[in-house]
């Protein structure tokens, strides 16, 4: 891992690249998550392109967010459902923070909830990053989000800093409440370096009204690296780099 400071340009160049090395996993007639965020972005519109030129045949797309939603299908994508009625063969999402067990923080786009969803229904979820997202520790870069019920949220607030966390509630631009596809409010959750994340995860999930948080943990099957070295393409088999040729 770099700490080496990069142009956006640089970075949309290195989420391009990850974006394309994971969609080369796609098979013609698979289910397809399609994840949210500006890294996602990328994968969404190759897959697009690719189905358009008659490259892959027969897929059905599946949204994690009703942006996302709206661009595939304007890109000329079918889409499959919101109930979900079959599992999906691979998804393709990003991540804000990426520990070297390929753990992860998710929710920097608000769609932590859908987005767990579509990766618990994923034969292989396969995250797309840029190198500056991994860490040697969650919570070192990135806050947790946590998804709450709007009623009675800021008793959520108080349970979350009991934990160590510093809340903030999530806001729009212009000073608005942030609110997700289903209505509800975000927290981020600021915890540092998180020593023990199942328990953390544990204790986030035991309280009512927290409906969904951000640390998605034994869910990624790849983790697709790209930096200024090329494509690191790590793996829960082995942790390491592996080549183009994996099946998908």
């Amino acid at each position: 891992m770099t700490g080496a400071v990069h142009s956006p340009e640089t970075l949309a160049r290195f989420k391009l690249e990850a974006a394309e090395y994971a969609v080369d996993f796609i098979r013609s007639g698979m289910t397809v998550g399609l994840g949210t965020g500006s890294t996602a972005a990328y994968a969404v519109r190759r897959i697009a392109s690719l189905y358009g030129s008659g490259r892959l045949r027969d897929i059905v797309a599946f949204a994690t967010s009703g942006s996302v939603w709206r661009e595939a299908a304007a890109l000329g994508l079918p889409m499959l459902a919101e109930d979900l009625p079959q599992d999906i063969d691979v998804t393709i999402d990003g991540a804000d923070e990426v520990d070297p067990g390929l753990n992860l923080i998710k929710g920097g786009g608000g769609a932590l909830l859908r987005e767990k969803i579509a990766a618990q229904a994923s034969r292989r979820e396969i995250i797309i990053v840029d190198e500056s997202k991994l860490s040697p520790r969650l919570g070192t870069k990135w806050p947790v989000p946590v998804e709450v019920l709007p009623f009675g949220w800021k008793s959520q607030a108080r349970y979350l800093s009991s934990l160590g966390a510093q809340p903030v509630l999530r806001c729009v631009s212009g000073g608005g409440e942030f609110r997700t596809d289903q209505g509800n409010l975000v927290l981020d959750c600021r915890f540092g370096p998180i020593d023990n994340l199942q328990e953390l995860a544990n204790k986030l999930q035991s309280r009512a009204g927290i409906v969904e948080h951000g640390l998605f943990l034994n869910l990624a099957h790849d983790v697709i690296v790209a930096g200024p070295g090329g494509i690191q393409h790590l793996t829960k088999r082995g942790g390491g780099t592996a080549g183009r040729d994996c099946q998908a």
